[in-house]
């Protein structure tokens, strides 16, 4: 099984939404840009968020598993994949890519 990486691309904050629907909370998500997780397969890194985990998990099974080429090219690299996790208010878009 191949190792992933997982890059922290972007992290977006959408505070009108907030505002307008969510209802306050203390700790929101404190992943940070440009942090790399490695993946050991399939198994979800130390310290990754659980929801975010539950986004990207079917790309980094596939990708561990010798899938690629995701929705017949969406990629430049076909052994990659560009996933965003389901928090509508602070998306976090993931870079997910085989270790070669």
């Amino acid at each position: 099984m191949k190792k992933i990486k997982i890059t922290v691309v972007r992290k977006a904050r959408y505070d009108d939404l907030i505002e307008k629907y969510e209802n306050p909370i203390e700790h929101a998500c404190d992943i940070e840009e440009g942090r790399v997780y490695i993946t050991e397969g399939w198994q979800k890194p130390e310290g990754f968020c659980d929801s975010a985990w539950e986004s990207v998990s079917p790309f980094v099974m596939a990708l561990a598993h010798g899938g690629e080429n995701f929705y017949d090219g969406w990629m430049k690299n076909p052994k990659s994949a560009m996933i965003s996790c389901n928090d509508g208010f602070r998306p976090v878009s993931f870079l997910i890519e085989v270790c070669e």
